[in-house]
């Protein structure tokens, strides 16, 4: 049992265990980014260290050194396109969908592009993540290029959102591993993602948003009662 004194992350790190037990010998895995996904490469290394062995692809760059320190077998899209498992968090959970909103770790579009690329992809999460609409308790990140950005902010609050551009920890304009940047639009809960997403795809010099439509194969919520899948209704 783990000593770590925070319920949630105990929480998440039983669900990411769990999640981790999903990856089979000879496999090509996603690794997804974030403290849930932290956890789960810890887990990977572990039964690294026991024998098990596959190769993966990180969706940032801070997974890929969290991998590379417990000797992990990092690959790329150019000799792996296809993925057979990709495991990540994610910051909601609609429930009976299964869309998500990610992104608040900054790294949406490169989560996003592993997603795509696999056959299965597995969110993990606590229980506090699930939301009757996307948008109930946080942002949709919207990652843009920065040429031109107040023109692409001013698009997305014609679409009714708060704009609120995302900084670091140092105060200064936060920088995703693409270079780009990231502006959170505090929508609300939204009635039709589907809809939004369309709308937002559309805006020329958004590169990519975090909203997850159709994507989501499985989610393991970590509750106080133990652990829960939940597939796609």
């Amino acid at each position: 049992m783990s000593t770590n004194t925070d319920p949630r992350a105990e929480l998440k790190r039983q669900a990411a265990i769990e999640a981790a037990d999903m990856v089979k010998e000879g496999m090509v895995v996603g690794l997804g980014s974030g403290s849930t996904s932290a956890f789960m490469i810890e887990e990977l290394g572990r039964r690294w260290a026991d024998g098990l062995r596959f190769c993966a692809i990180p969706t940032s760059e801070r997974s890929a050194e969290q991998a590379r320190s417990h000797g992990i077998k990092l690959v790329t899209f150019a000799t792996h396109p296809q993925i057979d498992i990709d495991i990540d968090g994610a910051d909601e959970v609609e429930r009976g969908s299964l869309n998500l909103i990610k992104g608040l770790g900054g790294a949406l579009f490169r989560e996003k592009i592993v997603a795509a690329a696999a056959r299965k992809f597995v969110v993990v999460v606590d229980d506090s993540k699930l939301v009757d609409r996307l948008g109930t308790r946080v942002p949709v990140p919207v990652e843009v290029a920065n040429f031109g950005w107040n023109s692409t902010a001013r698009q997305l609050e014609a679409l009714g959102a708060r704009i609120t551009q995302r900084l670091d920890r140092g105060g200064n304009v936060f920088v995703t591993d693409g270079g780009n940047m990231i502006l959170d639009c505090h929508f609300g809960p939204i009635a039709d993602s589907v809809s939004l997403q369309r709308q937002l795809e559309q805006i020329v010099g958004v590169i990519e948003t975090g909203l997850f439509i159709g994507r989501t194969s499985e989610v393991i919520v970590a509750t106080a009662d133990g652990l829960q899948r939940l597939g796609v209704a």
